[in-house]
């Protein structure tokens, strides 16, 4: 059986563990077992038991993000050893692009990516369907595996010949590209995008701060993480401090994402929160309007992007008024 070794940034283990249960058919199929190395056992020695899969496993799943560009082990190790597997034919090496990063340039910016295009998971609306993408990408690269390893006259076996089984029954054929289905999120979905959301926002807020400062001598940017639920935000201009947020998780009142302007260490009081919602078909964050006069107004389905977008607008709005 085809075995797929997940190459991955712990900072990014839990969209790992989405794009796990979207293999779940090919699971079930019995056309792959999956590997990523959370699966060591105690005791077992980690470099040793990476190198063994990353040195014998058939597609290797290389998943993207400023973490994993930034990690010296994903990047100068495993991509390293992949694409010398790829590029003898030994294994397939696919570019799983999870959030934005400055991909291109990098030694497997070759390779074409999935999702589609190139565009990471976390701006898709609807991320299920973007993992999609990355199933159906998988199963591709399946079938052109088990297509190169039987020659022409003779039968496929074992996991060849299951891989070429499920693709020829595939259904053909016209068919309609609206299949969307109604779904129904639980506490733990919410939770968990809300959870994502904010990560997702310090790593936004830290590196626009970092590109900022990068980008105009003058200004000069600070993060800092105040603990699990809560970081701190700082511009400055010339030295002089021309804003400052503190952008919390709350577990009262709201019980969403909060934005306040200076640093509180206070969760009574807000100047904008955003709530997580549902509609049939995604989760999203909506705003309670406080801060409408932004162009994100109240009426909008935010998506990660787009929250993280109106509170970074709303602490750099005093500098585009200098």
């Amino acid at each position: 059986m085809p075995s797929v070794f997940f190459s991955y940034s712990h900072a990014d283990e839990t969209l790992r563990d989405e794009l796990e249960k979207q293999l779940s058919m090919l699971k079930r199929q019995g056309l792959i077992q999956t590997w990523h190395d959370r699966r060591i056992g105690a005791g077992e020695e980690i470099d040793k038991s990476i190198d063994e899969r990353i040195n014998k496993d058939d597609i290797i799943l290389l998943l993207v993000s400023p973490d994993f560009l930034a990690s010296n082990y994903c990047y100068d190790i495993e991509m390293s050893r992949a694409l010398e597997r790829h590029a003898t034919g030994e294994a397939i090496v696919i570019p799983v692009i999870l959030r934005p990063c400055d991909w291109h340039p990098a030694p497997f910016g070759k390779l074409n990516a999935t999702p589609p295009d190139g565009k990471p998971i976390t701006k898709w609306a609807d991320r299920d369907e973007a993992f999609l993408e990355v199933a159906k990408a998988l199963r591709a690269a399946l079938t052109r595996r088990g297509a190169t390893t039987s020659t022409p006259g003779t039968v496929a076996s074992g996991s060849d010949a299951r891989i070429l089984h499920a693709i020829a029954t595939q259904p053909t054929g016209p068919r309609s590209s609206n299949l969307r289905t109604t779904k129904v999120f639980t506490e733990r979905d919410r939770d968990r995008f809300k959870l994502e959301t904010f990560e997702y926002m310090a790593r936004f807020f830290e590196n626009s701060l970092e590109e900022m400062g990068k980008r105009d001598p003058g200004i000069e940017g600070s993060f800092r993480r105040v603990d699990a639920n809560r970081f701190f935000a700082a511009v400055y201009h010339n030295g002089e401090a021309k804003a400052r947020c503190t952008v919390f998780m709350d577990g009262g009142f709201g019980d969403g994402i909060c934005y306040v302007n200076g640093e509180s260490a206070s969760s009574n009081s807000m100047n904008e929160s955003l709530r997580v919602e549902a509609d049939e078909h995604a989760l999203f964050l909506k705003s309670m309007g406080m801060a409408s006069h932004y162009r994100y107004g109240s009426e909008q389905k935010l998506s990660q992007d787009g929250a993280a977008e109106l509170y970074w607008g709303l602490l750099i709005e005093p500098l585009q008024r200098r």
